[in-house]
């Protein structure tokens, strides 16, 4: 039994390898922030559909149950990657779906009431991580490397990518838990709030893609990464965080 399931780990590292998200930790964070930022309505109502689970206890569902295949159509939802050059609306959307009609999808049962407890509560799960994706730069990142996945670099002398740099290396290289970095985040007040919580998702992806542009201008394929990058790149990695958990806290806010 140990082997076989150190077999099964193993398989599924190699099937989803290249295709990591915000680390665990920093879908956490996302949640924690939109805890926060939540209406008393919304808490309410959130609580009871999650059995009193918090927003970060479930914020990384949508990855775990990436190992059933019968969960593997919600694979794409995590992304949409672009030719270069083109914006969201300029594309025809992909038929096995992109993060933007993964949200619309989620917000479409959520607010549902015909539909089971089990179904909203499901979805909502999914669109609390999928939110957090959303505001992961390469998650929006150019379709020719598959969000950054294929531009090869080193992490303090270690093989790594573009992709998992911004999702995990940087986060988990910082050495604080979720709970901590989160506090740690700068503070906002109510107008601040306001100003992050503008726009729709559509205007969200647009400029979640106009930093990925900026990110990929930042390395050079087989470049060696280290502190320096961690030290000019921090504030931004922490800015997506805040300001994902802040747009989920609009988003819930509105569907309770």
């Amino acid at each position: 039994m140990k082997k076989f399931t150190i077999l099964f780990f193993f398989i599924v590292q190699l099937s989803f390898g290249n295709s990591i998200f915000w680390s665990k930790k920093g879908h956490r964070v996302v949640g924690e922030v939109a805890q926060k930022h939540l209406t008393r309505k919304a808490r309410k109502e959130i609580s009871k559909l999650l059995d009193g689970q918090s927003l970060a206890s479930v914020a990384n569902h949508a990855d775990f149950i990436k190992a059933d295949k019968k969960f593997r159509e919600f694979s794409a939802w995590h992304y949409v990657n672009f030719p270069e050059g083109k914006k969201y609306t300029d594309v025809k959307p992909s038929k096995y779906g992109d993060i933007i009609q993964g949200i619309e999808k989620c917000v479409a049962i959520i607010k549902d009431k015909k539909k089971s407890k089990e179904d909203r509560a499901f979805y909502l799960k999914l669109l609390v991580h999928f939110i957090g994706d959303l505001h992961q730069p390469m998650h929006v990142g150019r379709l020719a490397d598959k969000g950054g996945n294929d531009i090869q670099v080193q992490w303090f002398s270690k093989g790594s990518n573009l992709h998992k740099v911004w999702d995990t290396n940087m986060i988990e290289d910082y050495g604080m838990s979720y709970t901590e970095l989160a506090s740690s985040l700068p503070k906002i007040n109510k107008v601040k709030r306001k100003a992050i919580q503008e726009g729709t998702i559509y205007d969200w992806v647009e400029e979640s893609q106009d930093l990925a542009n900026k990110v990929y201008e930042s390395v050079e394929i087989g470049e060696k990464l280290s502190y320096k990058y961690s030290y000019i790149w921090w504030a931004t990695v922490e800015k997506q965080l805040q300001i994902g958990g802040v747009r989920l806290a609009k988003v819930l806010n509105n569907l309770f």
